[in-house]
Parts: structure tokens; sequence; C-alpha cells
């Protein structure tokens, strides 16, 4: 009789020393990509362009932000995590980013629900920090008409330097460079004249 309280004492106590342990746990870093402004809808629209939700790498549609440590080597962080999937966030600032960019037309997200619209589909291979200090993204970008022809198949590129070391200057140098993506885009559904010459 007098071995069981011992136990329980030691149980309780191995028990309180584990929940000590997981509470001094620092729980990880989330992080957003910088809020765009909202852009308002053009009243008469020369046209409406729906943005598709973007395929990402496997290897980036994790919890993680990615550094590249070298040519080979990719690191996800347990302590510094997107606090929404990458996909959604990138999707979402690409339109509030292509609505500025394109004030006569109408950007909206791929619903199925606009049967005259232009489809923007994107492949993303590359949103990363890199141990030359820079934040990349690339990958693939292509138009569709309403009937589903290819109008526009193109390659983007774009980096920018972090200003300072540490994970919040990586997501801001990250959303910068995805802003260029979103010029480049922007600039080339321009130059090509898919509202102004289609009916």
């Amino acid at each position: 009789m007098r071995l069981l309280p011992l136990k329980l004492v030691t149980l309780l106590g191995f028990c309180l020393a584990l929940s000590a342990c997981a509470s001094s746990v620092t729980p990880p870093a989330r992080y957003m990509l910088p809020d765009s402004q909202l852009v308002n809808t053009p009243s008469n629209p020369q046209g409406t362009l729906q943005v598709r939700a973007p395929r990402i790498a496997h290897y980036l549609d994790v919890d993680g932000i990615i550094m590249q440590l070298d040519d080979i080597t990719l690191n996800e962080a347990r302590e510094h995590q997107w606090a929404e999937s990458l996909g959604r966030q990138l999707s979402r600032r690409l339109r509030s980013q292509l609505s500025r960019e394109l004030p006569t037309i109408r950007v909206v997200r791929e619903d199925g629900g606009q049967p005259q619209a232009l489809t923007l589909r994107l492949d993303i291979d590359q949103f990363q920090g890199r141990h030359d200090g820079m934040a990349v993204a690339s990958g693939q970008w292509q138009l569709r008409s309403a009937d589903d022809e290819l109008l526009a198949l193109e390659s983007f590129s774009a980096q920018t330097a972090l200003d300072s070391d540490g994970y919040p200057a990586l997501v801001r140098a990250l959303s910068a460079s995805w802003d260029k993506v979103a010029l480049q885009i922007a600039e080339q559904v321009r130059q090509g004249n898919y509202f102004t010459a289609r009916p």
C-alpha cells in the first residue's frame, strides 16, 4: 500500500515535467504578404480577366517559408510559417495588383460565372529566399480565351534583394518580387491588346 502513493507522486511529477517542457516550446511566427490597397472595379470595363488559383510547386505548398541554402538544398522553416496558404495569398495579391495596373479591365477570381472572360493561369516554380540574399519568384503564365484558346504563354522571373536579415525582411522582399511579376504580366497583356482586339 505504501508503494502506491510513491508511484502516484512519481507519475504526477513526470507529467508535470512533461507539461512544463511542452509549454516552453515557442510557437512558430506566422507571416502574411503585406496588404495591398483595394482598387475599385471599373463601371464600364473593356472586358473581364479571371485569375485561376495558381498551381504551386509541391515543395512550396507547405506551411514553412522556404529558404534555398545553395544550388541544390532547400529548407522549410519550422519556426517561420505562412499564416494562410501561399496559393491564396499569391492569388489575392495578384488580382489586386492587376486591377491597379489594368484599370479598364475587371479582374476577378475564377468562379465559372464569367462566360466571356479571359482566364489567366499560373504555374509557380520558385517563391523562396536564396542564399545570396535575394527573394526569387519564377514560373509560367498563360492567357486563355473564353473558348479555351491559348492566347499567350510566357515565363516570368523576378528577384528582390533583402534590405536586412530575418524572415520579416524575406517576406517583404518576396512580396516585392511577386509585385514585379504582376507588372510583367500586366504589361504583356496591355501590349497584346487581348481585350480591345476581340469582341
